[in-house]
């Protein structure tokens, strides 16, 4: 492994994209392979970013002694099935969000991983971003006071369609996994006390699949309510209140800047100037545990991601 652990990517799609253009950015970590079910897609992939090999399915990557760690971005209806394989080679993982689509699911793969003294971490990179760090920050300084409220939602319109994976109930679709992810990873990063009363709203597509959830949550001394959908675009933005001041944060899912505000006036900004996409942070502290010998990461532990998917499961049991 050296001083750089040696990537496998699994799929071509969208979001291998981003890790690929973010790799350049990162020092401790290098992309030696690529897989997707269509040779031609690893091939083309794989020369547009000057990657060595390109295999046709999976298998071949998994097994292959060159590579240390492997980056799964395949449907998350397949996150279970693809990081079991590659740990059973003997591979690190960096799964994608939803890490898998029930909370026994993932129990299994984090016991598993131990099992076998393997890194594994689901890939919510929004944990490493500065700006979302610089904001935990200001909370710790007591800059907003006692906390109050978190708002945060997530949407973009997607038409009906039975027949797309994001629509199917049974592959795991639905807004709820698909990106309410977000709100609740933010919600869980400012707040998280798992004591609150919940009051869910939501509505389904024809085919029982969730299309628009809010959420309520009530810890007492404070409430959060979150919201995702596949009817329209929100703002996509994340609110952190306090009685003192409160955080802005627009598209904080891939936040790159932070402000805070007392009453009407903004007191501090705060920006990343990155040269990536964002996905560089994520990538780089994941192969810095891996480096050091460490199972996961103190961002993103497997117990954060079991909390994800029991909190979406009680969720989706509200309607």
């Amino acid at each position: 492994m050296g001083n750089k652990v040696r990537w496998g990517i699994v799929s071509a799609g969208r979001i291998s994209h981003t890790f690929a253009k973010d790799m350049f950015y990162v020092e401790n970590a290098e992309i030696e392979a690529v897989a997707a079910r269509q040779l031609s897609s690893a091939q083309e992939f794989a020369n547009e970013y000057g990657i060595v090999k390109a295999y046709h399915g999976y298998d071949l990557l998994f097994n292959d002694d060159d590579i240390d760690a492997v980056y799964i971005s395949t449907p998350h209806s397949y996150h279970y099935e693809h990081t079991k394989q590659a740990l059973e080679a003997g591979k690190h993982v960096l799964c994608e969000k939803p890490f898998t689509v029930n909370p026994e699911q993932c129990i299994e793969l984090a016991e598993f991983a131990k099992s076998k003294g393997l890194f594994l971490m689901e890939a919510v990179w929004t944990y490493f971003l500065p700006a979302i760090k610089k904001a935990k920050q200001w909370i710790a300084e007591g800059r907003i006071g006692e906390l109050k409220h978190i708002t945060a939602d997530f949407g973009y319109p997607l038409p009906y369609d039975p027949n797309r994976r994001e629509w199917d109930a049974d592959l795991g679709g639905g807004c709820l996994l698909e990106m309410g992810i977000y709100p609740v990873c933010f919600n869980y990063l400012f707040n998280g006390s798992v004591n609150y009363d919940m009051q869910v709203i939501g509505k389904r597509a024809p085919n029982g699949a969730d299309r628009d959830v809010t959420v309520t949550l009530d810890y007492g001394k404070q409430v959060s309510v979150l919201h995702t959908t596949f009817d329209a675009r929100l703002p996509n933005w994340g609110a952190i209140v306090g009685t003192e001041g409160y955080i802005i944060i627009p598209d904080f899912f891939r936040a790159s800047e932070a402000s805070l505000y007392v009453i009407d006036d903004k007191v501090d900004y705060f920006v990343d100037n990155r040269k990536g996409s964002g996905f560089e942070f994520e990538i780089a502290a994941a192969s810095q545990a891996i480096l050091d010998g460490k199972l996961e990461t103190e961002e993103m532990p497997l117990a954060t991601s079991l909390h994800f998917q029991q909190q979406m499961q009680s969720i989706l049991s509200k309607f």
